[in-house]
C-alpha cells in the first residue's frame, strides 16, 4: 500500500491515553493513519481480559499494522502486575549470576505480552548505575560493571525477542551517572568521550551487536558530544554516534516528549521536529491529546515546507515497517498463557536466586522457630497504598504473616513521617524480641534513613531488609543480619519471606559497591 505523506508522519508518532478502553478519538486517529504506535501505562491496566480487549480494539481499528508498547522491565517498573507474572528487576537478575535465567525470565514476560496483543517492550534498561544519588535507575540497571551490564542486557534482549516482542535498549547513551530525574528536569553529564565509550557505551554496543530491535534515546545533555542539544534532539549523538560509529540500523525512539527535561525547554511541535531531524524514527507523546495533535501538525508542516526532508521521513518509515513485519500478534488473545505454572516457577527461581545476604547474624537469620515478639517496621511503597487502605497491612506484612502469624507490623510512609508515627515505631522497636526493619531507598530519603538508623541502634536483635536499592545496607550497618531483595516486585517479596523461613537460601552476589558512611574511610564498609 502506498502511503500518503500524512500517513508517513503518523507512522512516526506514538501516543498514550487515559482509561481502560481506547477513547473514540484514538480509534479515529488509528483509522485515519495519524498514529502508528500506542503506549500503555498502569492507568490502562485492570486485568488480562480487559487489556486484551483494549489492545485488540486498537489493532482492529488501525489502518496499518500497529505497534503497542509498554514498560515491562520487571521489578520497580512494570505496568502488568496483579493477574500477570511479575519478574524481579534487572539488578536481581544480575545478582543471580545466570544470564540463562535472565533470558528465560524475559521470554516469560514477552510471551504474556504477546498473548495480550502487546508487541513492543520498552526494555531492557542498559544503563550502568554509578551514582547512588540517581533517583531513576538503581535496581532497574544490572549493576555497576559495564561488562556485567552488557551480558545481562544481551540475555534480556534475546529473551524478549525470542518471546515474540520487540526489545528496546534504553536510555542511550547512558542515564546512570546523574542525580537528576529527567521526568522533572534536564540532566547534564560532563566527561570525556573516551570514558563514555569504555563504560556506558560498552553495554549499548553489545546489545546492538546482538541485534536489538530498538534503541531509546535519553533526555540527557552530553556536552562532550553535543554542547547544544540533549541526546533526544542531537544529530551528532543519534546519527553520528549511534548509527555511524556504533552501526545501529534499527528503529530509534524517543523517551516521552512530555517529560520536563524536554517540555520545560521546547514547545512540543518544535521538539518533535528537532527530534525527527536528529534521526528519531518514533516520537512518543504519552499523555495529552492536544500535545499529540500539535506534534503531528508540526511534523506535517515541517515536511510540507521542506524543513523535514522526505528522505529522512522515508528512511524512518521503512525501518518502522520492517519492525512491524516482525512484530505480528496472534489473531486473537491467548489468555491461557497468562500466569502459567511454568512462568510463575521461573519468576520464583529468578527472585530467590537474586537474593543477596550480606550479613547473617547468629540466631537471627533465618528466623528462629517460635521466636516471640517478632516485630516488622516497614517503610512502604506507593504500590502498597491501595492494599493498605483496604486491609490495613502491606503486601510484605501479609506475606510475612504466612510464616509468622503473630508478627507485630507497622507500616510507615517512605518519607514525611509524622512525630506520632516515629514514636509508634520507637515504642514497638523497644518491645521487640526480634526486629525486622524493611527500607526502601533510605539512602535517598533523609527522614527514613534517620529513623531506620535509630531503630536498628536500640540494642534489639535486628534484621535489615533492603527492599529497593541495596545502598541502604552501606549506611545502616547496625543490623545483625542484612538481606537485599534488589527490588520489591511480588516474586521478590515472596523470596524474602521464604529466606526468612529458611525455605530459600540467598546465593546472589551484589552487583554494585556499597556506599561508605560519613566519617569512614575505605571503599566498601564491612558488614
Amino acid at each position: 500500500m502506498t502511503m500518503s505523506l500524512e500517513d508517513k508522519i503518523g507512522q512516526m508518532i506514538g501516543v498514550g491515553f487515559a482509561g481502560t478502553e481506547p477513547p473514540d478519538y484514538l480509534l479515529e486517529w488509528l483509522a485515519e493513519g495519524r498514529i502508528g504506535t500506542v503506549i500503555l501505562f498502569a492507568r490502562n491496566v485492570v486485568s488480562p481480559e480487559q487489556v486484551a480487549r483494549l489492545t485488540y480494539a486498537c489493532h482492529a481499528a488501525a489502518k496499518y499494522p500497529l505497534l503497542i508498547c509498554i514498560d515491562q522491565e520487571g521489578g520497580m517498573v512494570a505496568r502488568l502486575r496483579d493477574g500477570f507474572t511479575e519478574s524481579p528487576g534487572a539488578m536481581a537478575l544480575s545478582a543471580s549470576g545466570s544470564t540463562e535465567l535472565a533470558e528465560r525470565m524475559s521470554a516469560v514476560l514477552a510471551a504474556e505480552m504477546r498473548a495480550l496483543g502487546i508487541n513492543w517492550n520498552l526494555a531492557p534498561v542498559v544503563d550502568v548505575t554509578y551514582s547512588i544519588e540517581n533517583p531513576s535507575v538503581g535496581t532497574r540497571s544490572p549493576g555497576a560493571d559495564p561488562e556485567q551490564v552488557r551480558e545481562v542486557a544481551i540475555a534480556q534482549v534475546r529473551g524478549f525477542q525470542r518471546g515474540g516482542v520487540v526489545a528496546t535498549a534504553k536510555h542511550f547513551p547512558g542515564l546512570g551517572n546523574t542525580p537528576v530525574d529527567t521526568h522533572l528536569a534536564l540532566a547534564v553529564i560532563d566527561g570525556p568521550l573516551d570514558y563514555l565509550w569504555e563504560n556506558d557505551l560498552k553495554a549499548f554496543r553489545g546489545v546492538v551487536e546482538a541485534g536489538v530491535d530498538v534503541v531509546m534515546v535519553s533526555h540527557v545533555k552530553f556536552p562532550a558530544l553535543d554542547p547544544e542539544h540533549p541526546a533526544t534532539l542531537s544529530r551528532p549523538i543519534i546519527q553520528g554516534l549511534l548509527r555511524d560509529e556504533i552501526g545501529f540500523q534499527g528503529v530509534v525512539c524517543t523517551d516521552c516528549m512530555e517529560m520536563k527535561a524536554i517540555a520545560s525547554h521546547y514547545g512540543p511541535g518544535e521538539a518533535a521536529v528537532l527530534a525527527a531531524l536528529a534521526g528519531e524514527d518514533i516520537i512518543l507523546v504519552s499523555h495529552t491529546p492536544a500535545t499529540q495533535m500539535a506534534v503531528y501538525d508540526a511534523l506535517l508542516d515541517a515536511a510540507r515546507s521542506g524543513r523535514l526532508p522526505l528522505e529522512r521521513i522515508d528512511a524512518a518509515v521503512e525501518r518502522i515497517q520492517r519492525l512491524k513485519a516482525r512484530a505480528v500478534v496472534p489473531e486473537k488473545p491467548q489468555l491461557d498463557l497468562i500466569r502459567q505454572p511454568s512462568h510463575l516457577k521461573t519468576a520464583r527461581e529468578a527472585a530467590e536466586t537474586g537474593l543477596v545476604l550480606l550479613k547473617r547474624g547468629r540466631g537471627v537469620f533465618p528466623l528462629p522457630p517460635g521466636k516471640e515478639g517478632l516485630t516488622l517496621i516497614e517503610f512502604t511503597s506507593y504500590l502498597d497504598s491501595e492494599v493498605l487502605e483496604q486491609t490495613g497491612q502491606s503486601s510484605f506484612a501479609a506475606r510475612l504473616r504466612t510464616i509468622a502469624p503473630d508478627v507485630d507490623a507497622l507500616a510507615l510512609p517512605p518519607d514525611e513521617i509524622s512525630a506520632l508515627q516515629r514514636q509508634a515505631a520507637r515504642d514497638k522497636a523497644k518491645r521487640a524480641g526480634l526486629l525486622i526493619v524493611a527500607t526502601r531507598n533510605a539512602h535517598l530519603l533523609p527522614e527514613q534513613l534517620r529513623l531506620a538508623k535509630e531503630l536498628l541502634g536500640l540494642g534489639r536483635p535486628t534484621i535489615l531488609i533492603c527492599l529497593r536499592n541495596p545502598y541502604d545496607a552501606g549506611l545502616l550497618r547496625e543490623a545483625d543480619a542484612v538481606l537485599c531483595t534488589l527490588g520489591d516486585s511480588a516474586p521478590s517479596l515472596d523470596a524474602a519471606v521464604s529466606a526468612l523461613a529458611g525455605q530459600a537460601t540467598p546465593r546472589g552476589r551484589l552487583p554494585v559497591p556499597l556506599p561508605v558512611p560519613e566519617g569512614n574511610s575505605g571503599a566498601t564498609p564491612a558488614l
